[in-house]
């Protein structure tokens, strides 16, 4: 949440854009009256709890949602109104954005209540709608200008993880992208954890988008169909992430493997030059009599003179036959 030391702040909509905003205990008959109320509530303050509990008048299907653990993205008509769980990415200080925060939402004709374990800056960028007098003017456009606010915070992430493939595969080109491997691998986790919800949240918003809800006007709907349309577009390119970094992780393991064989083929073109000269020389130190010039005193210089001539040969030949 915004605020740490408050675990419950109301937003009163004017019906214009702007909207009075209050922390402090709300009561049933705060949220019955004719201007349309956002009730915010920091879940990890127990009191935030027991007013769900005891005194939100919430159907209790609603509030056992509302208490539930961090969830997938869905959407769930009760009577006339719509449970929702969404995710945003995680644009805290120091934070993974793959590590989504959820805030989850029950909204009616006159009021919506979410809950948030932490703080969400897509949920803060429409309070600061409201505080300049361009936000939402009813819930059903509340609704709207969160989906569009979630959406447009994932596009920044999804760009900046294109960018990072794009110089992975760049440094591929170069040849230093095995300095690179721990990031690609960390790139690509961090794609997954956001596909995980990503994907899901698209069918929540598709399917918020297809209820006929008689509070959500047409141009709403269409509004959270257009942002569930730019979900699908995220998942997309995910994907086509996922199948780039794949694709530069076969390229790191070929090179890699490609390396390792010219290695070992220089090894043995080594050891095939030197096999020769091993065995000349494994003769000559055997401890028996009787080997020639033994006792010539010129005898050490002119077999290492021949091994000499022998490894120039051997390595001519080699380059004769392109072998090396």
């Amino acid at each position: 949440m915004q605020r740490t030391d408050s675990w419950i702040t109301a937003h009163y909509l004017d019906g214009m854009g702007a909207a009075e905003k209050t922390n402090g205990r709300i009561l049933p008959k705060d949220m019955a009256g004719d201007r349309c109320v956002w009730v915010q509530l920091n879940i990890n303050e127990f009191a935030a709890q027991l007013w769900l509990r005891e005194e939100s008048r919430l159907p209790d299907v609603v509030v056992q949602a509302l208490l539930a653990d961090e969830t997938r993205p869905r959407c769930m008509m009760v009577d006339d109104g719509v449970l929702l769980n969404l995710r945003g990415v995680n644009m805290n200080p120091g934070a993974d954005p793959a590590d989504m925060v959820s805030v989850q939402i029950w909204g009616e004709r006159r009021l919506i209540v979410s809950v948030q374990r932490r703080r969400l800056r897509a949920v803060n960028d429409v309070e600061k709608h409201l505080h300049d007098g361009t936000g939402p003017k009813d819930v059903g456009e509340l609704l709207a200008d969160l989906s569009d606010s979630l959406s447009e915070r994932m596009s920044d992430v999804v760009a900046h993880i294109n960018a990072q493939v794009d110089e992975l595969e760049e440094a591929l080109v170069d040849e230093s992208a095995q300095q690179n491997r721990s990031g690609l691998q960390e790139l690509r986790r961090e794609v997954i954890r956001l596909r995980r919800y990503i994907a899901p949240q698209r069918e929540a918003m598709a399917a918020l988008a297809g209820e006929n809800i008689s509070w959500v006007p047409a141009l709403e709907r269409q509004q959270i169909r257009s942002s569930a349309d730019r979900l699908t577009l995220f998942v997309e390119e995910i994907d086509l992430v996922r199948e780039r970094a794949s694709i530069i992780q076969d390229e790191l393991s070929s090179n890699q493997a490609a390396r390792m064989n010219k290695i070992m083929y220089v090894l043995a073109i080594i050891s095939g030059i030197f096999l020769p000269l091993t065995l000349i020389t494994g003769l000559l130190g055997i401890n028996v009599a009787g080997i020639p010039g033994a006792e010539w005193p010129w005898s050490f210089a002119t077999v290492t003179g021949l091994m000499i001539l022998c490894g120039i040969g051997e390595l001519f030949l080699v380059r004769r036959l392109h072998w090396f």
